[in-house]
């Protein structure tokens, strides 16, 4: 039995080492294992520090999910950072591009900020458990009335405690080169709550990840923080302007930090939902 748990063993270094396919698989794998472990020994230290569900678990998460880089040769060149420290509530809009975005939103995660995600994640097992004790904020994505009324909520809840709220507005993961376009619900949380908007762009990581041609090695990740987009005086009418305005900026710089050619016309995609 020893005898075949080595052979196993080397022939699937062996597989890995060929093939592409293989190593890209191996990587995805194992990145899947060190979520589900991770966030098993991570829940376990947010109970014991501070019993259960508050924003301040995030620190510890962010700790534990920043090591992932070291092991995949991932760096990131983070520009603008101190824009998203500053002592204010805000809404922080950012582009989606794969399962690796998690180790980028943490690289840069600011003290007490949030998620909103969709709640299908919720029930992840200790994956699920670790973003509801980091304070994550689930919406079920199918009753758009549902995710407004949460969205209301988050908008009074935000003040209220000075937090910062997280949304990919492209609503899902997208690496066609380009933005998807926007998802309103960030953007009326932001003139609801009448708080900036922070937009946070991630260059593109073809490459050194692509799903399609199966490559997965080392990389370096730029990472630019904006300026903030103050929404003070605007009013729900403005929500498309201001969806706009957001998009534009973000994805002149994607091309720019990512070294792309911009590409002309809208953002690529289907057509934006009214929702997040």
């Amino acid at each position: 039995m020893e005898l075949w748990l080595w052979l196993s063993a080397a022939l699937l270094l062996v597989l890995v080492q060929l093939s592409r396919s293989a190593n890209f698989y191996a990587k995805i794998g194992l990145y899947c294992v060190l979520c589900f472990t991770v966030s098993a020994v991570a829940a376990a230290v947010c109970l014991l520090r501070h019993g259960g569900r508050t924003v301040e678990n995030m620190s510890i998460i962010s700790w534990f999910i920043r090591s992932f880089k070291y092991l995949y040769g991932l760096r990131f060149e983070v520009k603008g950072r101190e824009k998203l420290e500053e002592d204010r509530s805000c809404v922080i809009i950012s582009n989606h591009q794969s399962i690796l975005d998690m180790m980028g939103l943490m690289e840069v995660l600011p003290d007490r900020c949030v998620q909103i995600a969709k709640r299908e994640l919720l029930f992840l097992g200790p994956v699920g458990l670790i973003m509801y004790l980091g304070g994550v904020l689930f919406i079920n994505r199918q009753r758009s009335r549902t995710a407004m009324t949460v969205i209301s909520d988050v908008g009074k809840r935000m003040v209220r405690e000075k937090l910062k709220v997280w949304i990919y507005p492209e609503g899902t993961r997208n690496d066609n080169g380009d933005l998807l376009p926007f998802k309103k619900g960030a953007f009326y949380l932001a003139i609801q709550a009448q708080v900036p908007i922070i937009p946070v762009v991630y260059s593109s990581f073809s490459s050194f990840y692509n799903y399609e041609t199966k490559l997965f090695t080392s990389g370096t990740v730029k990472v630019e923080v904006l300026d903030a987009i103050p929404t003070a005086g605007l009013t729900v009418a403005d929500v498309p302007a201001l969806l706009d305005t957001c998009q534009q900026a973000m994805r002149t710089t994607f091309f720019h930090v990512s070294q792309l050619p911009p590409q002309n016309g809208p953002a690529a995609g289907p057509e934006a939902q009214a929702s997040q």
